[in-house]
């Protein structure tokens, strides 16, 4: 039987990708939505959070898509009201109150889920096989996007706490985290400011790797024309790309086979909700919050340039 899922943040993540995902699965039936602007016709929709706790306590699970700054409440109160919690990437806005999240979660006895839709991409799976016994010489992260094209009207994402170029960069990361047998951590950064935005519009880091490594990333949200989101990696025993944000992977220049991985889903997000499935129906919980620590150490360490004025 399908379990009831309340989906909050009607906005375009949760349009394109949230609800066809739903729709689709045999474990999910969608009841209900939060949202001050959206709705997904057929579906009961509310403006506002707690009467949709009182209202359906019949809601087993919230998924919140709502940008990272108010998602500690939501997620805070949905534990409190004993349902099981599935938290769109990044899971939070600060690494403690992600912590503070999974705290209350085993507290509760509720299943909590920090998401990243990118480390289901078709390739991933398979490139952290290929890479588990390889020994790595570099690897490079180039991640460039128009933010004009895939971020419209996000005022949010320049205000502190939006992450700028981070937004899509921990997509990124995600994937870094995911394919390599050891963890890195950074070691230099420099981030781009515009002059009227809180939050970067692209970064260059550079990492530490235990065996001597050299792994950077570029991330830039100022991209025309053609986008690029690619991981190109050097090993002892030749070389591997992933491409597209993780869908097409390379290794030694020949193209593998998409489900290589042994993927049995296709789509990322289709493959996160039957994750959250399973973690609800074993009470479990996975709060692996290791691309955000990245993130928050590149704000820490990071220089600071201001460039010219960003402007939609």
């Amino acid at each position: 039987m399908a379990m009831k899922l309340a989906l909050v943040g009607i906005g375009k993540i949760a349009v394109d990708q949230h609800v066809p995902a739903l729709k689709a699965s045999s474990d999910w039936d969608l009841v209900a939505t939060v949202s001050r602007h959206g709705t997904v016709e057929g579906v009961e929709a509310f403006d506002d959070f707690h009467k949709m706790l009182a209202a359906r306590p019949d809601v087993e699970t919230v998924s919140l898509c709502l940008p990272p700054v108010p998602r500690f409440d939501y997620a805070k109160a949905a534990i409190e009201a004993g349902r099981h919690v599935m938290l769109e990437k990044p899971p939070g806005a600060t690494v403690s109150e992600c912590h503070a999240l999974e705290a209350l979660a085993r507290k509760a006895g509720v299943s909590i889920y920090a998401t990243w839709h990118s480390r289901e991409a078709e390739g991933v799976a398979a490139a952290k096989a290929w890479l588990k016994d390889k020994a790595l010489k570099s690897l490079t992260v180039t991640w460039k996007e128009d933010v004009r094209r895939w971020h419209p009207g996000q005022a949010w994402i320049w205000q502190a706490g939006g992450l700028g170029v981070f937004d899509p960069g921990i997509n990124a990361l995600s994937i870094v985290t995911e394919i390599l047998p050891v963890p890195i951590h950074l070691k230099a950064a420099t981030l781009s400011f515009p002059s009227n935005c809180e939050t970067p519009i692209a970064a260059d880091l550079t990492f530490f790797h235990p065996q001597g490594a050299d792994v950077t990333a570029v991330f830039d949200f100022r991209q025309e024309g053609e986008q690029t989101w690619s991981i190109d990696v050097e090993t002892d025993e030749g070389t591997l790309s992933l491409t597209d944000g993780g869908a097409n992977l390379f290794i030694n220049g020949e193209r593998q086979a998409a489900l290589e991985g042994g993927l049995t889903l296709s789509g990322e997000y289709p493959r996160l909700y039957a994750k959250m499935a399973a973690l609800v129906k074993a009470r479990a919980i996975h709060m692996d919050i290791s691309p955000m620590a990245h993130v928050a150490d590149a704000f820490l360490l990071g220089k600071r340039v201001t460039v010219e004025p960003f402007y939609e």
